[in-house]
C-alpha cells in the first residue's frame, strides 16, 4: 500500500466508520458488536460455570487445553521464534529510524516512568510468583526437567536458571513489542483508533471496520480477559498463601476471594483516575518497592548474587537454541507443560500489554522502542530471577531451611520459605505481600483501560461506568476460575489462556506483515 492509499484512512474517516456503531447508553460508550458479544460471551461463560459441577468443568477445560497443546505445540514454538527474529530485523533495518507519532513527536513520559509502567503491567506478579518457584521446580524435577537433565546436579542448576529466563526473556517481550509497535504506529502516525483492528487496514482496507474487524477485537478482548484472570488468580493464591504463612492464619478460598475483591476495588479507583493519576502512580510505587527489595536481598546474599547473575545470563545464552527447537525433544512433557503454555500466556496478554505500552510510547523511535521493550525488561529479569532463583537453589542444594529439607511442596509459599532463612525475613515477607497486591492492582487497572478502549471502538478515554464494568468482570473471572479449579486452580486458569491464545497467534503472525507494510509508507519521510 502506497502513501496515497494511506492518506485515505485519516482520523476523520475512521471516526466515522467506527463511530457509527457506537451507542451512548447508561453511561457507556458501546461499540455495539464488540462490547455486546464480548460481554455476552464472558457472562455466558461465568453463568454456565455456576450451574456445572466444578469437577466436570475442570475436566472439560483441561481436556481442551491438553488437546490444543498437543496438536499446536509446533505452531506456538515456531511463532515465538519468528517474533524474536522479526523484532531484530525491524530494529536493525532502516525502519528503526521512524519515530512513533511523527518526526517531531515528543515523548509524553520520562524514560523511567515509561519503563516502570511497561514492566509493571507486563510481568509484575510473575516475577514474585515464579522467580523462586520455577527454577526450584526445574532443579528438583517437581514437574519434569528441561532437556531431561538429571535433577539436583550442577547441570540441572544451570539449566534450571537458563530455562527460567528463556520463559521470561526476549521471546515473550518480542510478542509484546510487536503488538505495541503496531498499535502505536497506526494510532499516532496514521491517526487510526487505538484498536487491534486498525493494524490490519493495510491488508483488509475498509473491511477492517466491518465484521472482520469486530471478530479480531472480540478475540483480543477474550484473550486479554483470560490472560489477566490467570495472573490475577495466581496473585490471589500467592497473596493468600503469604498471609497464611507469615501471620499464621488458615484462610483458603474465602481469603482468596477477599483478596480479589479488595484488589478489584482498588483497581476500580485507579481506572477512574486514569493513567497519570492511577496506573502511572502505582507503577512508580511498584518499582520503588521492587528496587528496594532487590537491593536488600542482594546485600544480604551478596556472594550468591554475584555468582548467580552472570551464571544465569550464560545459561540463558547457552540454552536458548536447544530450548527453542520443538522437534526431537525427549522432554516433550516438560515442553508442553511449561514452554508451550508460557508462549500461549504471553500471546494472550499481548493485546493488553501491547495496547497499554502503545498508549504511553509516543515520541520514541522504532529502534529505541524495540530495544527498550525487548532487552531492558529481559535484563532486569535476569538480575531479579538470577538473584532470587540463585538463593533458592543454594538452599535446596545445601539443604537449608524448609525448602532445602522438604523440597517444593507448595509452589505458592516457596518465596516465603526462602525469606525465612534471610535476615528480617518476616519484614520482607510483609513487604512482598504488599508488592504482590500492588502488582495485582496495576495488572487489573491497566488491563481494564485497554479493554475499555477496544470495546469503545478504539477511543482513548472510555466513560467511567465502562471502566468499572470491565475491572469488575476481570475480578469475577479470576474468582470463578479459582472456584472451578479448587486445589488444582492453576490448571483451570491455564485452560482459558491456551484456548484463547490459539486463534490470536494467527492474528499476531498476520500483524507482522501488516506492520511492515505500514512502516514502509512512512520511511520516505526519513530518507529525504
Amino acid at each position: 500500500m502506497d502513501e496515497a492509499s494511506f492518506k485515505k484512512y485519516s482520523i476523520e474517516t475512521t471516526d466515522y466508520q467506527v463511530g457509527q456503531d457506537n451507542v451512548q447508553k447508561w453511561g457507556f460508550d458501546v461499540h455495539n458488536p464488540v462490547f455486546g458479544i464480548s460481554a455476552g460471551l464472558i457472562l455466558l461463560f461465568l453463568g454456565s460455570l455456576l450451574f456445572i459441577d466444578p469437577n466436570v468443568a475442570k475436566e472439560a477445560l483441561n481436556s481442551v487445553k491438553n488437546g490444543i497443546i498437543e496438536q499446536f505445540d509446533g505452531l506456538f514454538m515456531w511463532s515465538a521464534n519468528f517474533f524474536v527474529v522479526f523484532t531484530f530485523v525491524v530494529m536493525l533495518s532502516p525502519l528503526g529510524k521512524i519515530r512513533i507519532g511523527g518526526k517531531e513527536a515528543v515523548a509524553d513520559h520520562s524514560r523511567g516512568s515509561w519503563l516502570s509502567m511497561l514492566f509493571a503491567a507486563g510481568m509484575g506478579i510473575g516475577l514474585l510468583f515464579w522467580g523462586v518457584a520455577e527454577p526450584t521446580a526445574y532443579y528438583t524435577d517437581w514437574w519434569g526437567t528441561p532437556l531431561n537433565v538429571t535433577p539436583l546436579t550442577p547441570e540441572a542448576k544451570s539449566l534450571a536458571m537458563g530455562a527460567t529466563i528463556f520463559h521470561w526473556g526476549i521471546h515473550g517481550w518480542a510478542i509484546y513489542a510487536i503488538v505495541a509497535l503496531a498499535l502505536s504506529f497506526f494510532a499516532f502516525n496514521k491517526g487510526l483508533p487505538l484498536s487491534i483492528r486498525s493494524v490490519f487496514y493495510p491488508i483488509f482496507g475498509d473491511r477492517a471496520w466491518g465484521w472482520l474487524g469486530h471478530i479480531i477485537d472480540i478475540m483480543a478482548v477474550l484473550a486479554t480477559l483470560f490472560g489477566l484472570a490467570t495472573s490475577l488468580g495466581l496473585g490471589a493464591q500467592q497473596a493468600t498463601s503469604g498471609i497464611n504463612y507469615v501471620f499464621g492464619t488458615d484462610g483458603d478460598f474465602g481469603m482468596q476471594m477477599a483478596v480479589i475483591v479488595f484488589v478489584t476495588l482498588i483497581a476500580i479507583i485507579s481506572v477512574i483516575r486514569g493513567i497519570d493519576g492511577g496506573v502511572k502512580l502505582l507503577s512508580n510505587i511498584n518499582m520503588v518497592f521492587a528496587f528496594l527489595l532487590l537491593v536488600f536481598i542482594t546485600i544480604v546474599s551478596f556472594d550468591i548474587a554475584v555468582e548467580s547473575v552472570p551464571a544465569t545470563f550464560m545459561a540463558y545464552i547457552e540454552n536458548i537454541i536447544p530450548l527453542s527447537n520443538p522437534h526431537g525433544r525427549e522432554d516433550e512433557t516438560w515442553m508442553h507443560g511449561w514452554t508451550v503454555f508460557y508462549w500461549a500466556w504471553w500471546i494472550s496478554w499481548s493485546p493488553f500489554v501491547g495496547m497499554f505500552i502503545a498508549r504511553v510510547s509516543k515520541g520514541r523511535t522504532v529502534r529505541e522502542f524495540l530495544f527498550s521493550v525487548v532487552f531492558v525488561p529481559t535484563l532486569m529479569t535476569i538480575i531479579w530471577m538470577g538473584i532470587f532463583g540463585g538463593i533458592a537453589l543454594d538452599q535446596v542444594a545445601n539443604k537449608i531451611g524448609d525448602l532445602g529439607t522438604n523440597g517444593l511442596t507448595d509452589i505458592s509459599v516457596t518465596l516465603f520459605q526462602v525469606y525465612d532463612q534471610l535476615p528480617f525475613g518476616h519484614i520482607i515477607s510483609v513487604i512482598s505481600i504488599v508488592l504482590i497486591l500492588i502488582f495485582f492492582i496495576t495488572s487489573s487497572d491497566s488491563g481494564s483501560l485497554v479493554i475499555d478502549s477496544i470495546t469503545a471502538g478504539g477511543k482513548i478515554d472510555a466513560p467511567i461506568p465502562q471502566r468499572i464494568f470491565w475491572a469488575s468482570v476481570e475480578g469475577a473471572i479470576a474468582a470463578m476460575m479459582l472456584w472451578v479449579g479448587g486445589t488444582e486452580a492453576l490448571q483451570a486458569l491455564q485452560s482459558g489462556v491456551v484456548t484463547t491464545a490459539l486463534p490470536f497467534t494467527f492474528v499476531l503472525l498476520l500483524m507482522c506483515f501488516s506492520l511492515v507494510k505500514g512502516l514502509k509508507t512512512e520511511l520516505p519521510l526519513y530518507t529525504k
